[in-house]
């Protein structure tokens, strides 16, 4: 199964947001507070593992367009200190449910990067 994932920034007092798509459902949360879009992308793929086990999914593999959290996710590249705690609440995820997958996409092919840009009319 593919699990979409995408956090963004917007101008304060709305701040950092949030998207998870499981199986054409949206999860959006939005004004999470002050932060980065580094963080935000953090947050966005805690709550798509969060979900993942939570609804007891089977294989899954999480899609996100963030290329630094996906290989910092997947140890490819070190983890600033700023975001450690974020990959150890991935990892804490991902020893229950052992066959999370995080793989990079596009912009364009991100289901929650477009479910985020819904709800910011142009």
């Amino acid at each position: 199964m593919k699990v979409f994932f995408d956090g963004g920034l917007r101008p304060l007092p709305a701040g950092m947001e949030t998207a998870v798509v499981i199986g054409g459902r949206a999860f959006v949360a939005r004004c999470l507070g002050v932060g980065t879009s580094m963080e935000a992308e953090w947050l966005a793929l805690i709550d798509a593992a969060r979900r993942v086990v939570g609804e007891g999914l089977g294989d899954v593999v999480l899609l996100g367009d963030a290329a630094a959290v996906v290989a910092q996710a997947n140890a490819r590249v070190r983890v600033p200190a700023a975001h450690a705690e974020h990959l150890a609440a991935f990892l804490a995820l991902k020893a229950i449910k052992g066959s999370l997958r995080v793989r990079y996409i596009k912009r364009s092919q991100n289901l929650a990067g477009i479910a985020l840009a819904a709800g910011h009319p142009r």
